[in-house]
């Protein structure tokens, strides 16, 4: 078995052991819920009313259900099965018969999906390329199945995390402080141990180089802090609320945006 089907497989299964938690801690967090209002804001100022959109590393539907809330069309596919589930519990639960089709599908094996039924737009939130060992066949597959013209919202952790970096100086722990600049780190979840990629701004341009034209970058998360400190966000939520509106006045600028907790990016599939 090759070493990047023994990584997908292997975040399949930790992030199966975090699903039936995974909305409590994030998704329903103060800090989740700040970094992903801003990410909300570009989809809805990138995708269009009766849109058919691809959303890879779906989770457990949130994304998805508030783009069907929009008027858009989704298919949302993700490498844990439980996540999977879940979401089609959401969905039967809070928007049956919203136009979402949720389905178990890792981002490597994208190439499955029919090139003969192309989307508008694709999209991917909160770190999910971090886990795909072989970010250029992903990036081939999304050029393949994405029209012309149309878009791709990526969302990664950044490289340098100007919060992370100074949080763990701060509390002396000196390897956390540094484990993205790396590029690769390992990380356990739920026991299982899984390789994140932390490529750089200029790595991904490279690597989306695929008849994909990087357009805009957007920092998430600059002031607002990364989800391990939700604690402290949970005491401060008028804090973090004044932190996301400078976010809104800073994503944009050379250099801030590159070193948040994640960074956003935005693609065009240019012409054949």
């Amino acid at each position: 078995m090759s070493a990047i089907v023994t990584n997908y497989h292997s975040a399949g299964r930790a992030f199966d052991s975090l699903a039936n938690d995974y909305d409590e801690l994030f998704t329903c967090s103060v800090i989740g819920r700040a970094q992903r209002d801003a990410v909300w804001q570009a989809l809805l100022n990138t995708f269009r009313l009766g849109e058919r959109i691809l959303e890879i590393n779906c989770g457990t539907g949130e994304d998805a259900l508030f783009l069907a809330r929009h008027g858009m069309t989704v298919f949302a596919c993700d490498a844990s099965e439980r996540m999977v589930a879940i979401a089609k519990h959401r969905q039967e639960m809070e928007a049956p018969g919203s136009t979402v089709q949720f389905a178990f599908l890792p981002t490597e094996q994208l190439s499955e999906l029919s090139e003969f039924s192309r989307f508008d737009g694709a999209f991917s939130n909160f770190s999910g390329l971090n886990c795909v060992a072989d970010l250029r066949k992903a990036a081939h597959d999304l050029y393949r199945l994405v029209r012309p013209g149309g878009s791709l919202l990526l969302c990664l952790s950044t490289r340098y995390s100007l919060w992370e970096s100074s949080w763990f100086l701060a509390h002396g722990k000196i390897d956390k402080a540094f484990r993205r600049w790396k590029r690769t780190a390992k990380a356990q979840l739920g026991g299982i141990s899984i390789d994140i990629h932390y490529p750089t701004i200029r790595e991904l341009r490279r690597t989306f180089d695929t008849g994909l034209r990087l357009v805009s970058i957007t920092g998430i998360g600059i002031t607002v802090p990364p989800s391990y400190l939700e604690p402290w966000a949970a005491e401060h939520p008028q804090i973090v609320q004044r932190m996301s509106q400078v976010d809104r006045m800073i994503c944009n600028w050379p250099i801030v945006r590159a070193v948040g907790d994640h960074v956003l990016l935005r693609f065009e599939r240019c012409a054949a």
